[in-house]
């Protein structure tokens, strides 16, 4: 069982809106502890667990697989989420590495809405039960490996820091009195030990997130003049969102690199459709040859 190293303050069920001012100073006055893992032994290796966050099946899991044959197994752990009843075996997947590896408790996730975090928080409470697990990297079904594995893992447990990325947003808070602690930033992400705890262990911005950060209606042609008000509300996609504000919010921003060990590119998409849409542009051969992607590297990207 794994211990929580979070003192929480219970959030009631009575809270409502008007009480974030009370969540927040919560929240800043629960006290984290940061620790180190004394149950591992002194030459006892480190892992790096390695989230798949899927809505199935796993498109690249041949390249993957070569990616996790050369290394060290008892450097990495592999853990997936995809949708409730998909079973990783050699009926599904075409690399050994991921079978029975999804989780048994997997949720349906929705894009764009809290469920999305929900999954995230459910892949890290299941590393955490690993003392082991040191560097939690979490990657989508589109991701692809751009080193080997050594050299992935030896920079990521170099580091003493989490790879969190930061970017610019117009959305103003409405969520949060402590409106400076906004943050935005992609979700995929990588996080030391102590930082996965403080997800977890979260129970006070998760709730919030929930009920005020809400993705905004796609456009319906059948709503007519209705659209209009409905693209005036605020559109907060919370995977964008969440890890990134709690903590700041957390105090531990001094802990962060403020990028991401993922290359992803925006508003340069192929189709119209795609550059207005809310997702990155989608890799091809023609820009992801070997020689395009030794320029991707030089943008300080591991994974593509």
């Amino acid at each position: 069982m794994r211990i929580s190293h979070k003192s929480h303050v219970p959030l009631s069920k009575s809270m409502t809106e008007k009480d974030d001012k009370e969540i927040i100073t919560a929240t800043n006055s629960s006290s984290t502890v940061k620790t180190t893992c004394h149950l591992l032994s002194s030459v006892a290796p480190l892992k790096s667990p390695i989230f798949f966050l899927l809505d199935g099946a796993l498109p690249l899991d041949f390249l993957w697989g070569s990616f996790f044959e050369n290394a060290d197994t008892g450097n990495f752990s592999i853990y997936v989420h995809s949708e409730p009843g998909f079973q990783f075996d050699e009926s599904t997947t075409r690399s050994h590495f991921f079978y029975d590896r999804q989780l048994k408790n997997s949720i349906q996730v929705i894009w764009g809405e809290s469920s999305m975090i929900e999954a995230e928080r459910l892949l890290l409470d299941a590393a955490l039960e690993d003392p082991a697990n040191q560097r939690f990297v979490l990657l989508s079904d589109s991701c692809v490996p751009l080193y080997n594995f050594s050299y992935i893992y030896s920079y990521l447990m170099a580091s003493p820091r989490s790879f969190r990325g930061q970017a610019a947003t117009t959305l103003r808070c409405h969520l949060l009195y402590l409106k400076d602690k906004w943050r935005k930033g992609s979700q995929w992400v990588a996080l030391i030990r102590s930082h996965a705890e403080v997800i977890v262990d979260d129970v006070v911005i998760l709730p919030v997130f929930k009920r005020l950060c809400k993705r905004r209606p796609p456009l319906d042609a059948s709503k007519g003049k209705l659209n209009i008000k409905l693209q005036k509300q605020h559109n907060c996609i919370p995977d964008e969102h969440y890890v990134q504000t709690l903590l700041s919010m957390s105090g531990l921003e001094g802990e962060l690199e403020r990028r991401t060990v993922t290359y992803t590119v925006w508003n340069q998409s192929a189709t119209k459709m795609e550059n207005k849409g809310w997702h990155p542009m989608t890799f091809s051969y023609a820009n992801a040859s070997p020689r395009k992607n030794q320029g991707n590297k030089g943008h300080q990207p591991y994974i593509l």
